[in-house]
């Protein structure tokens, strides 16, 4: 374990939570650059931001240099970034299995000569206690390649995606006879509408809070996203 995993490790439940939960913000808002790049550079800290707090406390930690203004290097910056790229694409499995971060870190990160990266996977590997499968060449999309990130929640196919014009919201379409109301920026389902049958297509209207969705029964359906009211339809 890093000197860090194990500091926190021997602080009292209280005192780790709350640095867990408030110190890398702390850090940034105080300006201290090198020590919030080392905290969030640490295998120990982010396994243990995970387990505590779930995957999206984690990648919010990454954006606390941009929000207070803090000047990190083009290194810094270039480093934070695709480890928190890596954590975002894998969201939607760490979500539901949060012992694949090593696997994850290790397939999306092991081909980037950054010294903190590759210190921080040799610290995820030392951690494994028991045999596992590491491949010898990166074996998932890199950050910056493919999808920024995956939305699980659909049963059946979705046949149509639409994002609202402030690009904050999306609302996707599915066989599954429902419509999920997206927020792009946790990865998190908000509301889900039920019909009568398999949605087929799906846009939002200008203003950005209405949507309008037709399914295979025939009807159109109009929704509200303001206060995520009842589906509305009027039959085609």
């Amino acid at each position: 374990m890093s000197e860090l995993g194990l500091w926190l490790a021997q602080q009292c439940q209280e005192d780790r939570d709350l640095s867990l939960k408030y110190q890398p913000k702390r850090f940034a808002k105080r300006g201290k650059v090198d020590r919030y790049c080392a905290w969030l550079t640490d295998f120990g800290f982010i396994e243990m931001k995970l387990e505590l707090l779930g995957v999206q406390a984690l990648i919010d930690d990454y954006d606390w240099a941009r929000v207070s203004d803090v000047l990190l290097s083009e290194g810094q910056s270039q480093t934070l970034r695709l480890i928190q790229g890596a954590i975002r694409k894998s969201a939607h499995v760490l979500e539901k299995d949060k012992t694949q971060l090593v696997e994850h870190l290790w397939g999306r990160l092991f081909d980037f000569e950054i010294p903190q990266i590759q210190g921080m996977l040799e610290q995820a590997k030392e951690s494994k206690d028991r045999p596992w499968l590491r491949p010898l060449k990166p074996n998932l999309d890199r950050p910056g390649e493919g999808a920024v990130r995956t939305l699980v929640g659909h049963s059946d196919a979705v046949t149509a995606v639409a994002i609202a014009p402030d690009g904050k919201t999306a609302i996707s379409a599915s066989d599954d006879k429902t419509l999920k109301v997206w927020d792009l920026l946790t990865g998190k389902e908000v509301a889900s509408f039920s019909g009568e049958g398999a949605f087929n297509g799906c846009a939002f209207a200008p203003d950005g809070v209405t949507v309008v969705a037709g399914d295979a029964s025939g009807r159109v359906h109009f929704l509200r996203l303001e206060g995520m009211g009842d589906l509305g339809d009027v039959v085609g």
